[in-house]
């Protein structure tokens, strides 16, 4: 059974060729008296191949979507309903082209016209829900071992769902298997888009705990149709655990961006916090490499602005030379380290207010 996304992209791949090939035939002279083209049989006949084909796939595709049309919980997105809009515009301008094709063919002048015009409804269509479509494959491609199916991707998986606050009834070992996954994937891919795209979905990739809180929740609401079972909700989790792959990785990531930064905004405003409150200054810092830290200074406050800036209004205090530094860091977002901070500090302090450089 081919995916929504393979018969996406074979639908927009016949349609230009059959547009193209199109425009190609109505170039070779036509008699009009006795309804005929001078082009090339076999070229007649592959261009009414694929646009066959075309409709095939056409077909195919309404009735992936259609019945979900009747499944929907909530108001229709407005980008569901340019969705519905043209896609069902195609199909009409199908109908039409065939029709003129097989009874009415003194308008056949238009089919340039009807073909451009199914062509350009096509790859809105297909703009509006195939990179998605598309993502949410590469996700599963990009998990360990190359495939959220993988042995290395299982392995992960069971590693993860303890952690994600399962009933304790649940078969983590078999949630984690190849078969679970790929029915927890088939949830998504058929039920889970009843009520949101997968751009919703997977715009915001979760913890295994974050998963299950929000499949539980959609579990929770009321539907017209069969709604999730408790084993289709704990196999979509563990499909949506395996396809993001990084999260874990990527939060630690930013928590130890935000600890560096906390660091260096303490570091930062240490000086002139402890003076505006009258306490003890902290112990004098050792002793810096001036030189190194000119370079230091010069890299890191080059990076948001010319240093001729600096010279124009230079900190007169050492106190000032770390708001100067505090302020790089919240207000343009400068990413440096302690020992950044210290050398800038102590080249600002020897060079502006000591003048010793």
């Amino acid at each position: 059974m081919f995916s929504t996304s393979t018969l996406g992209v074979a639908f927009v791949v016949l349609g230009f060729g059959a547009m193209f090939l199109m425009y190609h035939l109505w170039g070779y002279p036509f008699d009009k008296a006795t309804r005929t083209s001078a082009a090339p049989r076999w070229a007649m006949y592959l261009h009414r191949v694929l646009g066959y084909l075309f409709a095939l796939v056409y077909v195919l595709l309404m009735v992936e979507m259609v019945p979900r049309l009747w499944q929907y919980q909530v108001e229709f997105p407005a980008r569901t309903v340019v969705h519905m809009v043209v896609g069902f515009t195609i199909g009409f301008l199908l109908l039409v082209k065939i029709s003129i094709m097989r009874c009415f063919r003194h308008f056949e002048e238009w089919m340039p016209y009807l073909g451009t015009a199914i062509m350009l409804g096509t790859v809105v269509l297909l703009g509006l829900s195939l990179p998605y479509a598309l993502h949410e494959e590469a996700l599963a491609a990009n998990a360990p071992g190359g495939s959220a199916f993988s042995q290395a991707s299982q392995e992960r998986v069971a590693r993860l769902l303890p952690s994600a606050g399962l009933p304790a009834e649940a078969n983590l070992d078999e949630l984690s298997t190849a078969s679970s996954l790929r029915a927890g994937r088939s949830v998504l891919t058929k039920k889970c888009i009843v009520c949101h795209d997968l751009k919703t979905i997977l715009d915001q990739p979760r913890t295994p705990a974050g998963w299950y809180g929000v499949v539980e929740r959609m579990g929770d609401k009321p539907t017209l149709f069969t709604p999730l079972s408790d084993q289709e909700m704990l196999r979509v989790t563990a499909y949506l655990v395996a396809i993001t792959p990084d999260l874990q990785k990527s939060r630690r990531q930013r928590r130890e961006e935000e600890l560096a930064r906390a660091e260096a905004m303490q570091t930062a405003a240490l000086p002139t916090a402890a003076s505006a409150v009258g306490m003890p200054m902290a112990p004098p810092a050792p002793v810096v490499d001036l030189a190194q830290a000119r370079m230091t200074y010069e890299d890191v406050c080059s990076q948001c602005h010319e240093l001729a800036d600096v010279d124009a209004a230079p900190p007169m205090t050492a106190e000032e030379s770390s708001e100067l530094i505090r302020r790089m860091i919240t207000d343009n977002d400068a990413e440096l380290t302690k020992e950044q901070i210290e050398a800038a500090h102590a080249y600002m302090v020897a060079h502006f207010v000591d003048k010793k450089i």
